[in-house]
């Protein structure tokens, strides 16, 4: 019986492990930080649960320290990456990377946990941030079940924003919205999204796809894996330029930043997701940040290095920039 415990029926190396019993080994992303105050950028956290009944999914709120409590601030709502199988807002890099973007921008910021495959396939994860999305704003009206953003969030000013995975999810969110054909329940328009070395993919090769077909193959397998119901790496969630997808003209907000890294794979989708939706007639405006030299979600570990601090800075100002009047 016990060799049969230890029976591997799928591993998706190096993230996580499958057994014949059902049995998930994740075996990295799994370390926790507490929510408190951070004594570095004096970034205050709490975790709040019961977001959608009757599942995990919880959000953290990241608060930071104000010198006008009074004075409304943006709002941040934030998806972690990890493939979608890994990591949590509690996840060290995630809950350090939040304290240092919180303080540096003065927005508030709530990082949200979904559910994650293979134990919950997509689109698992759109709809439990889609429902997280709709908590936050629930407190629009100043009257919702959470202090901090009854109090300090500026519903004037929302941006979605996600690393890889979780850039992935704010874009679909972000479609989902803007599709005026649907009775989302928002009543609030959300102002930016910003995606940080996202996830898109395709069944054909583009640029240095190509070149690196070791990392390709590896990329080629996570979407079959995370959404076994339409494996197809084509699927308009995965591949935004997909023949048959909902396209980008109907992006519901309105500005957006792209960041890439020079040697990541996923740059050059990146590029052609910013040059697609700056000629696809969407009314906003879009720009891009490329950091050279660096791979994907360099930042994420070491927070202090120059070219971190700087892809930050542009995150900041991007969060805090006036918008002009939408465009006619």
């Amino acid at each position: 019986m016990a060799s049969t415990n230890n029976e591997i029926e799928y591993e998706f190396l190096p993230f996580i492990r499958v057994y014949k019993n059902g049995h998930i080994e994740r075996l990295m992303g799994t370390d926790s930080i507490p929510a408190g105050t951070d004594p570095q950028t004096g970034v205050s956290s709490k975790d709040v649960t019961n977001i959608v009944p009757e599942t995990e999914v919880y959000v953290r709120i990241f608060l930071p320290n104000l010198s006008n409590k009074s004075k409304k601030i943006p709002i941040l709502f934030y998806i972690h990456g990890g493939g979608f199988v890994l990591s949590t807002p509690s996840f060290p890099i995630y809950h350090n990377y939040l304290n240092t973007l919180v303080a540096e921008s003065q927005v508030i910021a709530v990082s949200v946990h979904y559910r994650r495959p293979p134990e919950h396939p997509l689109p698992v994860a759109y709809e439990d941030s889609w429902a997280a999305l709709q908590w936050v704003i629930s407190h629009s009206k100043g009257d919702g079940p959470e202090e901090w953003l009854n109090d300090y969030a500026d519903f004037g000013r929302i941006f979605l924003s996600g690393e890889s995975a979780g850039a992935n999810i704010v874009h679909n969110l972000a479609i989902t919205i803007g599709n005026s054909e649907l009775d989302l329940g928002l009543n609030v328009n959300i102002l930016g999204v910003a995606l940080v070395h996202p996830y898109f993919w395709g069944s054909d090769p583009i640029g240095s796809e190509a070149v690196d077909l070791d990392r390709k193959a590896s990329v080629d397998r996570l979407w079959p894996f995370v959404c076994p119901s339409n494996p197809d790496n084509d699927d308009p969630r995965a591949n935004p330029l997909a023949e048959g997808g909902p396209g980008l003209r109907g992006l519901g907000c309105r500005r957006v930043l792209v960041c890439v890294a020079e040697k990541d794979i996923l740059k050059d989708r990146g590029w052609l997701y910013f040059q697609a939706l700056g000629r696809s007639g969407w009314m906003g405006v879009v720009e891009i940040h490329e950091t050279e030299e660096e791979d994907h979600a360099f930042h994420l570990h070491d927070l202090q290095c120059e070219k971190a601090k700087e892809l930050i800075s542009r995150m900041a100002a991007f969060f805090n920039r006036d918008m002009p009047p939408m465009l006619h």
